[in-house]
Formats: C-alpha cells, structure tokens, sequence
C-alpha cells in the first residue's frame, strides 16, 4: 500500500494506541501516532495524512477542536471521531465540526478497520472518480477532478462526506432518497436509528454552506416522513 495512505491516530492512552496501530499496520496502512491535540493539529497539517481517527478526550484539548483547526486549515481528509459509549451529543458534535465519521468506544477493531476502508474507498478510490468530472446544482460548481465547490468566484469549503453528499444528489436531481439509503450510498455500511442521525446532521452541514438561508432550504429540501431530494 502506498505511503500516501497514512492514517494519523489521535489517542492519549497508549494501550489503545498500540492496539490501533498494530491492527492498521496488519491492514498495510502506514500509521503515525499523537497523544495531544497541539500534536494532532501540527501533523495533519504538516504531513496531511489520508485518514484521521480522532478521539474527544485529550490531555491538552477536545478532538472537536482539533477537527475544527484541520477544517479552517482547509484540509479535507476524512476525519473518524472515537467517542464513549451513547455519547450522542458527541457524535452530533463531531459531525457538525467537520467530522466524516463516528465510532463508539468500546469498538471492534474489525469495525473500525472497515470505517477507514470505506473512507479511503470514498474520499480517495475509483469510486471517487466515477461519472462526470463537473457537475452543476443551480449557481454551484461541482469539480470532481479538483474536489472543489464554487458559487462564482467564491469556493466553498466541504467536508469530503459532505461533497460526497452533494455529488451523490447533483447526479440524481429530484429522486427522494431515504436516510438509510443515503447512509448504503455514501458509508458503505448498514443502518440504525444513531447512524441515521448522522445523515441529518450532515444535511444540515451542507445546507449552511450552499443555501440562501438554511432554515430555508431550496436546492436540499426535505421530503416529509420520506427523507430528502435535490429540487433543480
């Protein structure tokens, strides 16, 4: 596997550390490790790792704010938050912060492995590429090619779930699609009533970037007791 498909860890507890690499390293993924959130910042940015598994609690910070610093930096690699156990307000925070993903501890590492494939499949392989390179949602410009999103001279800054999110509309305009079909689509992994809330929290993340006014929507609209649709 190419070095290029560095995970960055993010974890104080070095026993969890350890086991985190050693089953990443067995999966070919070159790893590297931080245990603060000073460090994670200065890494993702230093070195712009392909992956970033990102725990809340750190010694001299929040993961949630090390989510943030990565997104005002601009980066847009994938970011897999690891909170405790039914800590929704976590999940719900992470995501809003910029994060693609949530897992909660304690995980299965087989669970876990599976979460960076399908991010690494998502943000970075062929179906990363697959139909046109540009597409267009009313004064929007989607380019694939570049993982870039315009309004006139202005670029918006997404997240790669939510530019997923928008590309996976703009290719089926008009089509409702469930919660637990856009979580099949874009996550590539089964649904329950937690992940499904996912898919609402990053709708609503892209709603704030790409609408007017979010409160509301014209181009994501809500199809009541369905889930959502692209109106143009």
């Amino acid at each position: 596997m190419p070095a290029e498909m560095q995970v960055l860890v993010v974890e104080d507890d070095p026993a969890v550390a350890r086991s985190l690499i050693q089953g990443l390293e067995r999966e070919g993924y070159p790893v590297c490790w931080e245990d603060t959130a000073e460090g994670a910042a200065r890494r993702a940015r230093e070195d712009n790792p392909r992956v970033v598994l990102l725990d809340v609690r750190l010694p001299d910070g929040s993961g949630f704010d090390v989510c943030r610093r990565i997104r005002a930096l601009g980066l847009r690699m994938p970011v897999i938050i690891l909170t405790v156990q039914d800590a929704e307000v976590d999940m719900v925070v992470g995501l809003e912060v910029g994060a693609d993903d949530y897992l909660t501890k304690p995980y299965h590492l087989r669970e876990l492995i599976a979460r960076v494939q399908a991010q690494m499949r998502r943000a970075y392989g062929p179906l990363a590429s697959l139909g046109a390179d540009v597409l267009y949602v009313a004064d929007l410009v989607i380019d694939r090619s570049r993982g870039t999103v315009t309004r006139g001279s202005r670029k918006l800054v997404l997240t790669p779930t939510e530019l997923r999110l928008l590309v996976h509309f703009a290719q089926h305009p008009r089509q409702v699609f469930s919660r637990a079909q856009l979580l099949d689509a874009l996550w590539d992994y089964g649904s329950d009533l937690a992940e499904e809330n996912t898919v609402n929290v990053h709708v609503r993340r892209l709603r704030e970037k790409i609408e007017a006014d979010p409160a509301s929507p014209k181009l994501i609209v809500t199809a009541r007791g369905l889930g959502y649709r692209l109106s143009v």
